[in-house]
């Protein structure tokens, strides 16, 4: 009776991690919220796009900042594309933060969120390139805001 759960646990997983992420509608959907939102200013629309269980308030309130578009900043595109073998390696690393500890996501990426912006003033013009991880939980998709390392290596139930 174990080995029968243990092959039908493992296949559920299997199929799980073989099921797409997101479908092409949803992929969509979300791109041309971000860039409603971005293009608007939306604070409150694009807080809502971050996945932030698990975050410590200070991080999650760092992430809300940094997506604030800059002032005069146009978006040039977006465009949901998967991330490379070395992109995908930086998102499983764990990074410090401005406050000095060590964070990792606490989903891996499966697209990544490339905008690239155009800022036009009376003295010229600059150009920007920004890429941002994207997660897919419980069908939604979503920023992931870092957590602390340790707790995203902890086991589950374990702190």
């Amino acid at each position: 009776m174990k080995s029968i759960l243990s092959v039908s646990s493992l296949c559920a997983a299997l199929c799980m991690s073989l099921a797409p992420a997101a479908t092409p509608e949803q992929e969509k959907a979300f791109v041309e919220t971000y860039k409603k939102a971005l293009d608007a200013g939306d604070a409150k629309a694009l807080n809502a796009l971050l996945i932030t269980d698990g975050a410590e308030p200070e991080t999650i309130e760092f992430f809300k900042m940094m997506q604030a578009p800059e002032p005069g900043a146009k978006v040039a595109s977006i465009e949901l594309v998967t991330p490379t073998a070395e992109e995908a390696a930086k998102y499983a690393e764990a990074m410090p933060m401005p406050n000095g500890k060590e964070y990792k996501l606490p989903l891996k990426p499966y697209k990544q969120l490339v905008i690239k912006t155009e800022t036009k003033t009376a003295d010229g013009s600059s150009s920007s390139t920004s890429q941002v991880p994207i997660v897919e939980k419980n069908g939604k998709l979503g920023i992931p805001v870092p957590v602390p390392a340790k707790a995203a290596a902890a086991p589950k139930g374990k702190k």
